[in-house]
């Protein structure tokens, strides 16, 4: 995340509207190399959460789409298992290949796996899940981000906890917030310290705000 600079430090608004000292932006995974390990470590998350008994990865536009199909591959080669993925798009389309999906289509019967970069707040979800359940009778197993960021959602729990106890799906996550902070702090990566006193002391402030009880 240091390396392709999708982790960065500074003052930040969130989707949900709060001031962070961090902030995840998957968007600068851009080169093969980088999809292609990140596909990898989703793919080791699914596996190890919800194993492999699934048929439909379902990354919602527009991050979501170079994700699903990256961890599709990663899924196939570590594992030798073929799941299809499949995304929406934001504008219904009514020509050639017509509809609001894109990649493979949800059927009667599919386990579904909902692939995201990072939740905060829950925002997306509640705009994801009704996209996957309007295609059939399909069975959403869970829920895998790249970065959990331990904050609360709409109330004093997690965004994850809250997801899995409003929708009941299961949730897992590549890495913590908690985890990263611990790996980085005082810790000197290619040289320099990328979290320190200063920035550790900003980022305890925010948890104490916004962290998940």
């Amino acid at each position: 995340m240091i390396d392709c600079n999708v982790l960065k430090f500074g003052d930040f608004v969130t989707k949900s509207g709060r001031k962070t000292p961090f902030f995840v932006n998957t968007g600068f995974y851009r080169t093969g190399s980088q999809l292609k390990k990140l596909g990898e470590y989703y793919a080791k998350a699914i596996n190890d959460k919800f194993g492999l008994e699934f048929d439909v990865l379902f990354g919602p536009a527009y991050k979501g789409i170079p994700l699903s199909v990256a961890t599709s591959m990663a899924i196939s080669e570590a594992y030798d298992k073929d799941v299809r993925y499949c995304a929406n798009r934001k504008e219904i389309k009514d020509h050639g290949d017509t509809g609001i999906l894109l990649g493979s289509p949800i059927e009667d019967g599919d386990r579904v796996i909902i692939i995201e970069d990072v939740t905060t707040a829950g925002t997306s979800i509640q705009e994801t899940l009704p996209i996957v359940k309007a295609q059939g009778d399909v069975d959403v197993l869970g829920l895998v981000v790249s970065v959990d960021r331990m904050e609360r959602g709409q109330g004093e729990k997690s965004a994850l906890a809250e997801i899995k106890e409003k929708y009941g799906l299961e949730t897992t996550a590549i890495v913590t917030m908690a985890e990263v902070v611990e790996h980085l702090y005082n810790r000197p990566y290619k040289g320099k310290v990328v979290i320190d006193d200063t920035l550790k002391a900003a980022i305890d402030a925010y948890y104490e705000q916004y962290g998940a009880k």
